[in-house]
């Protein structure tokens, strides 16, 4: 019984890892965000960044990047 509850983790994570790098590669660029600097952050999106996509997706990269550590941490006990 345990071999199958090990691999059903492992699939687990290799889907958690998939959606991850998806999640990350949909961000924008750091670099895209230089509007800030002459004060264009004030805008509605800026200021509502967290309801936008880009907030969605940011909160998305924090949930599964915790689980990745989880499901890693699970996956290195000795059962």
């Amino acid at each position: 019984m345990l071999p199958v509850i090990r691999t059903i983790v492992t699939v687990v994570y290799i889907l958690i890892a998939i959606a991850l790098i998806g999640v990350i590669l949909l961000q924008e660029g750091k670099s895209a965000g230089l509007g800030a600097i002459s004060g264009a952050a004030e805008t509605y999106w800026g200021k509502n960044k967290g309801r936008s996509m880009e907030g969605g997706l940011l909160k998305s990269t924090y949930a599964l990047g915790a689980l990745f550590i989880v499901m890693s941490l699970v996956l290195n006990l000795n059962w």
